[in-house]
């Protein structure tokens, strides 16, 4: 643990740091990336900033915004930052050279932890009469920004009820614009795939009444048999304003990656810390209630870190 650590941490929200591992009194300042503020990845990217600057010597960590999931992964090839939030779909597709990583496959990448569920939600108002995703065809969706794990989400959940671009009027816009969109009446619905409860549309909640659109279960399972990552998770009645009943959904996970060129010892530590002080992430979000080192290694779906396998199998 003899080098500087950039660290970035998101997807909608991302948050890169500067961590001196070394043992003497020098420290290098450096801002991390982050994503957009409507997500769930900056207060978290903000709080694990907090952790390492306090419990790992000569860390001086800090958050700032950034892109998603595939721009922190391309960071990590280019060796500009070395550890990620990225969702763990996004990360088998560089791994393997697949979707939006075809002909560029990603060598090297390695696992720190998965963290929590990345809940996509289908967000519609209740005066569009959308029920269901069958309901798209002709509508205005918003998908997510082009080419991020948000739209490849939508893509794939719309296919398994038969649903194709061409069916529908195709949107790329991220949390807040789509937020934005669907308060001003521009889009009819929106995915946004984030920890919930997520920020962007309890904003659209307080003045609207939202609807969370189901995927039900019968898709869910044709999802998940040609998409793995998938899991199927219910988002609690309550969790949104005048959300009466529970509905039913998919969530991919958020996970932290980073590449081979990191030192088991760097990896051991940072997973010490993290998972040492797991109370400071769950004050920055809900979302971080979740995380739990029992569940570090759940939808893993690349390599993971020998540093992080030695302390997750540690009692």
């Amino acid at each position: 643990m003899k080098k500087l650590l950039a660290f970035l941490l998101g997807i909608m929200v991302m948050a890169t740091m500067i961590a001196g591992c070394g043992g003497g009194d020098k420290k290098d300042d450096k801002k991390p990336a982050t994503g957009g503020t409507s997500g769930t990845y900056f207060p978290l990217g903000g709080a694990l900033a907090d952790i390492l600057n306090k419990n790992i010597p000569g860390t001086n960590a800090s958050a700032q915004s950034t892109g998603a999931s595939v721009a922190n992964v391309n960071l990590l090839s280019q060796g500009k930052v070395e550890i990620a939030f990225i969702q763990n779909d996004i990360a088998y597709y560089a791994a393997n050279g697949t979707e939006m990583f075809k002909g560029k496959q990603v060598a090297g990448l390695q696992g720190l932890a998965t963290l929590y569920p990345e809940t996509v939600q289908i967000v519609t108002l209740k005066k569009s009469g959308i029920k269901s995703v069958a309901d798209f065809k002709g509508k205005r969706i918003a998908v997510g920004a082009a080419g991020s794990g948000t739209e490849a989400n939508a893509r794939q959940i719309m296919e398994a009820y038969g649903i194709k671009y061409d069916d529908i009027k195709v949107q790329y816009l991220s949390f807040g614009e789509a937020a934005s969109a669907l308060k001003d009446g521009n889009v009819d619905a929106a995915f946004v795939t984030a920890g919930h409860p997520t920020a962007a549309i309890q904003d659209i909640a307080t003045q609207n009444d939202v609807v969370l659109v189901p995927v039900d279960a019968d898709k869910a399972d044709s999802l998940i048999k040609k998409y793995p990552f998938y899991t199927k998770l219910v988002i609690k009645a309550g969790t949104y304003p005048k959300q009466d009943a529970d509905v039913s959904a998919v969530a991919v996970k958020c996970m932290l990656a980073v590449t081979d060129k990191m030192d088991a010892d760097t990896a051991y530590a940072i997973a010490k810390a993290l998972y040492g002080n797991l109370d400071r992430m769950k004050s920055a979000h809900s979302a971080a209630n979740a995380i739990s080192k029992d569940t570090a290694k759940d939808g893993m779906s690349i390599k993971l870190n020998p540093g992080a396998e030695k302390f997750f199998n540690e009692k």
